[in-house]
Parts: structure tokens; C-alpha cells; sequence
């Protein structure tokens, strides 16, 4: 530990942000606590801070004795050649020493004794400057790159990290590029607490609809419900408390300015607006954000079946299905898309399977027996077996297996 090491400290208070007066006070209490364990109790122990100087100080008596063997004691040569000229054996001695003289094992003891508070001083600095901005956005720049792929940020007050698992995907960022991210959390590790930053939290685009959008800022419009496929595409569900403010007309913004700004800072994320109703089928069709929807059909266990013309069912399904997937999410019901034909397929196909082959004209007791022990017991299962098939079962006549097919092929 070096004779300017007060400077050192100050000046690292002044780069974390930390109370001045707090570092010399741990520096006193640490370098105290060290030197005590060495020394009796009537050594009269001050540590204090030569700020003319840059130093740490140290003063304390010493027992005069004939030969030093420990802290705590002076050689009667010293003690008279550097202090009192008639000392004596038994004497004491009070001796100021700045810290660099002591021995180097015990100087190491109390530096990281001061290390471990200042750490601790800083990590409580971090949990508080966190506890302030959680939920906000935050702008930093890019400092390095760790070995993990996460991106450490300098912002401000401490560095935070973007870990790998918040970033979005296809973005990527050099040193000294500014970014903008979302407090998300904070963790505690061998090295301390760090800020945690994410650009792919739903809630990131919450922040930037509410900083870029007046009427969202003041309540004038309220964002419902917020779903996203990071990088690709977002929905933002959105409720006016004042029939005169559209939300669309007002989250778009003049010429467009207003949503282009929010699709900039997400390197041109698409962002769905959805105009909230308390209709179902009418949300549904908000939310897939197409204006070809035909017909909403409102199934059992929470799922739609939505009727579209075959030119809209790619942008209705999206890409990757990434569309239909944030509808989903959206409205909490699970989305399928159809043409008619598709839908009225599918229709015919479930009453095949849920109707028992007797249910068939011409089959008669003695002929269902016979289906039902080779395992054919509903519509759908003789629709789908081949004629062939049918005349191997004991007793099925070409015509009976003919005759059975066309009325499944009609049912």
C-alpha cells in the first residue's frame, strides 16, 4: 500500500460516486481494528488522515524495552535517539508512524480489511441507486464485451451488464455504441451486486410508448397489455379513457413521427397497435390486425377458429406464425386461421369422429357388430378406410363397403 494511498481512495470515491467522509471513516475503523489486535489495550491506538500529505497516520505508545520484538514496543536506542534522550527501561513512548512503515503483512491485512468495506459501501450505493431507477430507462454506453456475450454498461452511476439472454437477437453493439435499456433486476455475484439491463422485456416498450406518447404519459390512453417476439414483432394493447382520443391516431403521431421513433430505438421491431373491446370476436380481430376477417367462431376450452379469405391467410398467420402466436397471447385464446373450405373440412372431419357408425343409412345391427370388432366405430374411421379394407371384414359385400363409403364421403 503506498504513502499517497488516501489520495488513491479519494479519488475512487469520486469515480463510484462515494461519500468522501465515509471512505476515510472506514479507513480509520479498518486500519483500528487491524492494529488493535496487535497492541495492549494501553497503547492509546489513533489512526487519522494527514490530508496535507496524502498519508494515513498512526500514533500510539510504545514500551520501552532493550530489544524490539513485537508492535507495541521501542529499543531504548531509538527511543532516546528519536524521542527522549532520557528514556529509561518500562518507559512509554508515544510514537506517530504513517502506514507505509509498518510491516507489509499487517499493512495487506488492513488494506483488505478497507477493500472489503468499500465494496460493501459500494454495493450498498448500487442496491439503492437500483431501488431508484428499477423500472426505468436507462442510456449507457457500451464498455466491453464479456466472455459470455453479455455487454457491459456504463451508466453513470456503476456499470451494468446486458446479459446475452435480454439482448435482441439480431442487434449488435461495439464499445463506446450508446444504448438504451430497460432496470430489470439486480444481481449478486463474487464480484458484487451489478444492474441488470434487458431490451427484450415487454416492459422496455412500455417505457418508450410512455416517454414518446403524451396522452399515454398523462393516462389519457392506457396501455392494457403489452406481448412481444423480440426483434421481430410487438403487440401493444391499448384503452382510451376519453372518447375523443383515438389511440391509434395518437400513438401513430403526425406523418408517423411518433411510432417511427419508438420502431427506431427497436431497430425496426414491427409494432401492432390493438384498440382494446370488451367484444371477444371483435378483439380477436383487433388483434390479429387484419381487416378480411369473415367469421369469428368462439370454441370450448378457450379457442377461436377464425374464417379468413385465402389472400389474407398468410398476413392473418404472419411470419413464422408469429402473428397469429401474439393474437394468441394477446387474447388469451388459442387462434387457428381457415379458409371456408378449410373450416367446413375440419367441421366435416370432427362430426365424422364424434358420430357412431350407426349413424350411417344401411347399417344395420348385425353390420355394425361386425365394424365395431375390426375397430371401426366411427363415421370418420370408415371414411378414411378403403374400400378393400372394408370387403376383408367377414361378411362385407363389395357393395355394402361401396354403399358405406359413399354415405360417410356425405355424411
Amino acid at each position: 500500500m503506498s504513502a499517497n494511498m488516501l489520495e488513491a481512495l479519494n479519488k475512487l470515491a469520486a469515480i463510484k460516486q462515494l461519500d468522501k467522509a465515509q471512505i476515510q471513516e472506514i479507513i480509520v475503523e479498518s486500519i483500528t481494528a487491524t492494529l488493535q489486535k496487535r497492541l495492549e489495550p494501553e497503547a492509546d491506538l489513533q489512526v487519522f488522515t494527514d490530508e496535507a500529505s496524502g498519508s494515513i497516520k498512526v500514533s500510539f505508545r510504545s514500551l520501552v524495552v532493550e530489544v524490539e520484538e513485537g508492535l507495541g514496543q521501542i529499543a531504548l536506542g531509538e527511543a532516546r535517539s528519536s524521542y527522549d534522550r532520557q528514556a529509561i527501561l518500562g518507559d512509554y513512548i508515544q510514537r506517530t508512524m504513517a502506514l507505509h512503515e509498518f510491516e507489509p503483512k499487517l499493512v495487506k491485512t488492513a488494506q483488505k480489511l478497507i477493500q472489503d468495506k468499500i465494496r460493501k459501501l459500494e454495493d450498498d450505493k448500487i442496491q439503492n441507486d437500483f431501488n431508484k431507477q428499477k423500472h426505468t430507462i436507462v442510456t449507457g454506453k457500451i464498455k466491453a464485451i464479456d466472455d459470455n456475450g453479455g455487454y457491459r454498461v456504463d451508466i453513470g452511476y456503476t456499470d451494468a451488464l446486458l446479459p446475452i439472454d435480454e439482448q435482441i437477437e439480431n442487434e449488435f453493439y461495439r464499445v463506446g455504441d450508446n444504448i438504451k435499456a430497460y432496470v430489470v433486476n439486480i444481481r449478486s455475484g463474487q464480484k458484487g451486486v451489478v444492474i441488470v439491463l434487458s431490451r427484450t422485456n415487454p416492459e422496455f416498450v412500455k417505457k418508450l410508448f410512455e416517454a414518446e406518447i403524451p396522452e399515454i404519459f398523462s393516462e389519457a390512453i392506457r396501455i392494457r397489455k403489452i406481448v412481444r417476439e423480440p426483434g421481430i414483432r410487438t403487440k401493444v394493447e391499448l384503452e382510451s379513457s376519453d372518447p375523443k382520443v383515438d389511440p391509434i391516431v395518437a400513438c401513430v403521431g403526425p406523418k408517423g413521427t411518433r411510432i417511427d421513433s419508438i420502431r427506431k430505438e427497436l431497430h425496426g421491431e414491427q409494432i401492432d397497435i390493438v384498440v382494446h373491446s370488451e367484444d371477444i370476436e371483435r378483439m380477436i380481430e383487433h388483434a390479429l390486425g387484419i381487416e378480411g376477417v369473415k367469421r369469428v367462431i368462439i370454441e370450448r376450452n378457450r379457442a377461436a377458429s377464425v374464417i379468413v379469405d385465402e389472400a389474407d391467410k398468410v398476413m392473418a398467420i404472419g411470419k413464422q406464425g408469429k402473428n397469429v402466436k401474439l393474437a394468441a397471447k394477446l387474447t388469451g385464446l388459442k387462434i387457428d386461421i381457415y379458409t371456408q373450405s378449410e373450416f367446413e373440412e375440419k367441421m366435416a372431419k370432427e362430426r365424422g369422429t364424434i358420430s357412431h357408425v350407426t349413424d350411417l343409412d344401411g347399417v344395420t345391427p348385425k353390420i355394425a357388430e361386425v365394424l365395431r370388432q375390426a375397430g371401426y366405430t366411427s363415421v370418420q374411421d370408415i371414411f378414411t378406410a378403403s374400400v378393400d379394407e372394408l370387403c376383408n371384414l367377414e361378411g362385407m359385400g363389395q357393395k355394402t363397403a361401396e354403399r358405406l363409403k359413399e354415405a360417410a364421403k356425405y355424411f
